[in-house]
């Protein structure tokens, strides 16, 4: 986080919410861009914009003029809880063969048959 984004939170911004990830979400108390009011985030930890909930980043984007209420950020038995994109880091899906898991694919199953013109 940017000291100057603190600064200018302190002086200018309206606390409107956090998230379950504790990000917190900001909208300017006077200040407008390109006839929209300012809307930020402060994250807690890594600035990764791949944290953001979904309900939030309506919000951040101007699809919705208010936060999604309590009601509406439960979610249905169908949704999966939503993560970060772990691309990148440690977390990240790596196949069998990628050279940081030892670099050897499984052998070739000899199904392979190459094309030769006629």
């Amino acid at each position: 986080m940017h000291i100057g984004t603190i600064i200018y939170t302190w002086l200018r911004g309206v606390n409107v919410g956090a998230d379950e990830f504790g990000n917190r979400y900001y909208r300017a108390k006077n200040a407008t861009l390109h006839g929209r009011e300012k809307r930020w985030v402060l994250f807690k930890g890594k600035v990764e914009a791949s944290q953001v909930p979904p309900e939030w980043h309506a919000w951040l984007h101007h699809l919705t003029d208010e936060p999604l209420s309590e009601e509406a950020v439960e979610s249905k038995s169908w949704q999966k809880a939503h993560i970060a994109n772990p691309t990148g880091t440690t977390d990240a899906y790596r196949p069998q063969g990628h050279d940081y898991k030892g670099g050897r694919r499984a052998a070739a199953t000899g199904d392979y048959q190459p094309w030769t013109p006629e």
